[in-house]
């Protein structure tokens, strides 16, 4: 776990600063009205089910975010915490491999200020024709790969809403994940307890589609860009 002081005052940067916080200042505007609107906008979940984009829709919707300048103007920001997510992070099998570096929407989180203890949101936002979170690989250059794409709800959030099962996307549940306290690891990385489901539209992924990890995703070149 990284020092909760410090990732605390860099989310808490981050969500002043977001969204757009390497844009100028009107892609800045225009990402939060757009932000405040999906938010806003965001079907009941029965609605979405039966409207919810397709695999090649969510592709189509997210190609140009392959250039992570582009994710970066529109609103997403770097993990303040710059983890890259392992299977052994989570106490998994390392055989699984990784999932990556997130870049993430907090306000399609509903994240409002830093840990407390961990990272915790109000949002219940499920649209995959633009996913709250981006996943990117590190390369030996140091660029970053899109490799898959995810949306997230904290389990708190979406059952103060009134809902009664977990999200779903192309009819499958989202994966809960929670830590567990009488573990060394942190299975939540860092978050409350939370649903996600992420998609591998970018990298071909032997455990499925929508599995938590892909074994063909590596941190081997993950470079952080701080000290924690």
């Amino acid at each position: 776990m990284p020092d909760q002081r410090r990732y605390a005052s860099l989310l808490l940067i981050a969500v002043a600063v977001a969204p757009g916080c390497e844009a100028s200042a009107p892609a800045a505007d225009t990402a939060a009205a757009e932000a405040s609107e999906l938010v806003a906008d965001a079907p009941s979940v029965p609605e979405a089910a039966a409207s919810e984009p397709t695999l090649d829709d969510v592709r189509a919707a997210t190609e140009r975010f392959q250039d992570v300048n582009v994710a970066l103007a529109e609103g997403y920001i770097r993990d303040p915490a710059d983890m890259c997510v392992t299977a052994e992070m989570e106490g998994r099998s390392p055989d699984e491999g990784a999932m990556g570096v997130h870049y993430f929407r907090p306000d399609l989180l509903g994240i409002t200020g830093p840990p407390d203890p961990r990272v915790d949101g109000m949002g219940t936002y499920t649209d995959f024709s633009a996913p709250a979170v981006l996943v990117y690989e590190p390369q030996a250059d140091g660029s970053m790969e899109l490799v898959g794409v995810e949306n997230l709800v904290f389990v708190r959030a979406w059952e103060e809403a009134g809902n009664l099962d977990p999200p779903s996307y192309q009819g499958i549940a989202y994966d809960r994940m929670e830590d567990d306290p009488a573990t060394e690891v942190d299975e939540a990385h860092g978050f409350e307890a939370h649903y996600d489901r992420h998609v591998w539209l970018y990298r071909e992924n032997p455990l499925g589609v929508f599995a938590p990890m892909n074994p063909d995703v590596t941190c081997d070149y993950h470079a952080p860009q701080m000290a924690m």
